[in-house]
């Protein structure tokens, strides 16, 4: 993991300036976005703060009936944290409107509907704070798919784009953010007992190394496997990238010097 390792000084201004970047050039000072209680939305908190001030960071809190209550505390925790201005919106209406016309949708079905309606209420809340959508999303997430289109994966900027798991947690350590969030299993909380790393198969830890190899280190298939990944495991990462490759064409994101997404293809591994 050591080459995941950032500068994160470094790393923390570079994102710092490309925000106060973004939304001055859109002509705005503030800024909107969802807390969920996990490591990715905390740092972008945490990030805007130090870039705009706490009075022009709007945080909202949209649990739905079935949310943990430790999602909502660690939430909390966060908005006490950074003393910012804050609102809970109680989903569960919204999304049982919906879902009561599809009683045999799987979770992950329920799980888009609710990601969705959140999205409506952070852009409607965005257009009377008024601000700039901030993304919460990482780059190891982004490759693999695991996220909503026009539900988590829609944002104006996204500050995190840049960054792998184990960067977010390295740069969240940095900044402040509270151990006991940056240590819990990473959750979308769509549904009780859900995880991300139950759904993905793998640990972040082992995905980020694989990723970093093949888009930082631009290693070869073979390359990973004689790194001492397994075949499968190369193949069925690389797959799942290409398969997702239509949802991480992405907005306008932060960069800490990493290679950039938008030129994926490039690499021979992704070329085809």
């Amino acid at each position: 993991m050591d080459k995941l390792i950032l500068d994160a000084k470094k790393a923390i201004n570079a994102l710092v300036k490309f925000i106060k970047n973004t939304v001055n050039n859109a002509d705005y000072s503030k800024v909107v976005l969802g807390v969920s209680g996990g490591v990715d939305s905390s740092l972008s908190a945490y990030l805007s703060v130090r870039a705009l001030g706490p009075e022009n960071v709007l945080a909202l809190r949209l649990p739905y009936k079935t949310s943990s209550s430790e999602s909502l505390e660690h939430s909390k925790l966060i908005i006490d944290n950074l003393g910012v201005p804050s609102k809970t919106i109680d989903i569960s209406n919204a999304a049982d409107a919906v879902l009561v016309g599809i009683p045999d949708a799987e979770h992950v079905r329920r799980g888009n509907v609710m990601a969705r309606i959140r999205m409506i209420n952070i852009y409607d809340q965005s257009a009377a704070f008024p601000g700039l959508v901030v993304g919460t999303g990482n780059k190891t997430e982004t490759l693999l798919g695991y996220s909503t289109l026009h539900g988590d994966g829609a944002f104006d900027f996204n500050p995190l784009a840049d960054l792998y798991k184990a960067q977010v947690r390295q740069l969240a350590a940095e900044l402040g953010v509270p151990q006991v969030i940056i240590n819990k299993p990473p959750s979308a909380d769509l549904w009780v007992g859900q995880t991300d790393e139950g759904e993905l198969g793998y640990t972040y830890d082992e995905m980020d190394r694989l990723l970093f190899a093949l888009i930082e280190e631009q290693l070869s298939p073979e390359d990973c496997v004689k790194k001492g990944f397994t075949k499968e495991f190369v193949n069925g990462i690389i797959n799942r990238v290409k398969q997702y490759r239509f949802k991480s064409t992405l907005s306008l994101a932060g960069s800490v010097g990493q290679y950039p997404l938008v030129n994926l293809e490039a690499l021979p591994v992704f070329s085809d």
